[in-house]
């Protein structure tokens, strides 16, 4: 029986899509990391444009929130939803009901993600050491750190961990519709952080890229781990592991 045999020196074809798809994924991650190193270096160099719209942002929806008080109530629910607390407890039930139904892959991708991205904040946050605003009147109080946004971070990870590990199960236009509500969530989150006047809108916008950093490194490991397997690399538009629908279901 014949037998097809690669040249000596010349690439394989699917080394060659192996070289093109890597490369697609660091451009990706560079394409989300370097806005958020510039502005870092603007807030570290306290660049004037940027401190007149996060100054302004501050001001403007801070004096809103004073004359309205639903928004503060709509922004703290908000802000409790998108907490710490809560992520742990929703995404450990999500990472043992995946490891139940025997996607343990899965289960990891959650739990590696979620847990990463909150160390990640940390770590960034103490490195940067930006002081949350100060406001005469205040409508809420947070502890910590304020670059870049913790809630607005985390949120950009779980939508996108949830729509990475569910999206094979979601058939025809409620895929569109769940990316649709986790973009909704993702703004009113980050405007409701900048409202209660505990984050300037530098912080939550960096929460934003940060986040999607990660979200895309970690899809890429995923990626390289499925390959090294014998299975198909990671297609985002498809999920994590289109083959497991069934058992999303």
């Amino acid at each position: 029986m014949a037998t097809t045999s690669t040249p000596t020196g010349a690439t394989s074809p699917a080394a060659a899509r192996f070289g093109t798809r890597a490369l697609l994924a660091g451009l990706a991650l560079t394409l989300v990391a370097v806005p958020f190193a510039l502005l870092l270096f603007l807030v570290e160099d306290r660049w004037r444009p940027l401190l007149r719209v996060d100054d302004g942002a501050r001001d403007d929806l801070h004096a809103y929130a004073l004359d309205h008080h639903w928004l503060v109530t709509v922004a703290k629910t908000l802000s409790t939803i998108a907490s710490t607390p809560v992520y742990l407890v929703v995404f450990a039930a999500v990472a043992g009901w995946l490891a139940h139904r025997r996607l343990r892959r899965l289960a990891l991708f959650v739990v590696v993600t979620m847990v990463g991205s909150a160390l990640l904040n940390m770590l960034v946050k103490t490195a940067v050491h930006r002081a949350r605003p100060v406001l005469p009147d205040p409508v809420a109080h947070a502890s910590g750190l304020s670059f870049p946004s913790g809630h607005s971070q985390a949120v950009v990870v779980a939508s996108g961990v949830l729509l990475l590990v569910f999206l094979p199960a979601v058939r025809g236009p409620w895929r569109r519709v769940a990316v649709a509500m986790a973009v909704v969530m993702i703004g009113a989150v980050g405007t409701a952080r900048v409202a209660l006047g505990v984050h300037y809108v530098s912080d939550v916008l960096a929460g934003y890229v940060l986040g999607a950093a990660w979200v895309v490194a970690m899809t890429a490991a995923f990626s390289a781990w499925r390959r090294d397997r014998g299975r198909g690399e990671v297609d985002p538009a498809r999920g994590l592991e289109p083959e497991q629908a069934p058992r999303l279901l």
